[in-house]
């Protein structure tokens, strides 16, 4: 099944590539390697705000990660000139947590955007990760994730 009919498949339609909010690209191509810059939790509605630990639930911060990675594979599909199927793997992710400094669940909070990526890629969806604790993120966003991932 392709990559586009499983996001299709999942209710999910890949939004344009967020455009940077300061002063960096949002994706660098390397060979088959493309690095794309953090990328802020951000729904329909707009920020998805929050701090985990303090009047934000765990699985709210996981919705919010969810996002994030739609937005890297968004990201990607610009980085592949509108191909989102010459994505062959995701290889690492980075995942920033606005939380509190007791706050200790931050690789329950980046799940939601590791699931989704192996729900929607397979096997290619499987990464490498970090997941740290950020007493504040840009606008005051609950998740920031970055990624790096091979394309062909």
């Amino acid at each position: 099944m392709t990559i586009t009919a499983r996001l299709k498949e999942l209710g999910v339609e890949l939004p344009d590539a967020p455009a940077p909010a300061a002063n960096y690209v949002p994706f660098v191509k390397l060979g088959n390697t493309v690095y794309v810059s953090g990328q802020i939790s951000m729904g329909p509605d707009g920020l998805i705000t929050g701090k985990l630990g303090d009047g934000m639930s765990v699985e709210d911060g996981a919705a919010a990660a969810k996002t994030c990675a739609i937005s890297l594979l968004a990201q990607v599909k610009k980085a592949c000139e509108g191909d989102i199927e010459r994505l062959v793997r995701v290889v690492k992710l980075t995942g920033f947590v606005n939380s509190t400094a007791d706050f200790t669940q931050q690789p329950q909070v980046i799940n939601g955007a590791s699931d989704f990526l192996v729900e929607a890629l397979g096997d290619a969806g499987r990464h490498s990760r970090s997941a740290v604790s950020a007493a504040s993120l840009p606008l005051g966003v609950a998740v920031e994730i970055e990624g790096i991932f091979e394309i062909k």
